[in-house]
This record gives structure tokens, C-alpha cells and sequence, in this order.
């Protein structure tokens, strides 16, 4: 799955520049994630690095972009030219 910025964000500034694949952008209110450019960081790091630092817990699995590791994987290749 892509992950989700839901409506608790405070717009804090922290997750965009941790995001490897440029995913993150500032919506109209609080920041979103483009599904398209979302690997959950599979392929750069271990684990979700916006999950990693927001700090209120407002960043969670896309349930409209359902995707296995594999499917992120083959992602992150495409998007890197792998």
C-alpha cells in the first residue's frame, strides 16, 4: 500500500524532505502523499521514514492503494530506473 496523511496533520514540515521518492506535497490544508511515487520507502530504507519522525502519528496505510511488497518493490525500480 502507498501510505495516507489523514486530517490530524499539523502540517509540521517534517516528512516531506524525508521522503526518498518525492511523494510528498503540501495539499490545500495538510500535506498528501501521491500514491504513484509511494513505496513505503521499500527499496531505500527498512521502514517508512515520514512514519518514522511525524509526531502525531498521522500517517497510515492507503486502503484505496492496496499494494504488496513485491508491487512496491517493482516500484521503487521502476521509479529509479533499476
Amino acid at each position: 500500500m502507498s501510505l495516507l496523511i489523514t486530517d490530524d496533520c499539523i502540517v509540521c514540515d517534517v516528512c516531506e524532505p524525508e521522503c526518498p521518492n518525492g511523494a510528498i506535497h503540501a495539499g490545500a490544508t495538510i500535506y498528501v502523499i501521491d500514491p504513484a511515487l509511494c513505496t513505503e520507502c521499500v527499496g531505500h530504507h527498512a521502514t517508512s521514514q515520514c512514519v518514522e519522525v511525524c509526531p502525531v502519528d498521522c500517517i497510515i496505510k492507503d486502503p484505496n492503494h492496496v499494494e504488496t511488497k513485491d508491487m512496491l518493490q517493482a516500484k521503487y525500480e521502476r521509479l529509479t530506473n533499476q
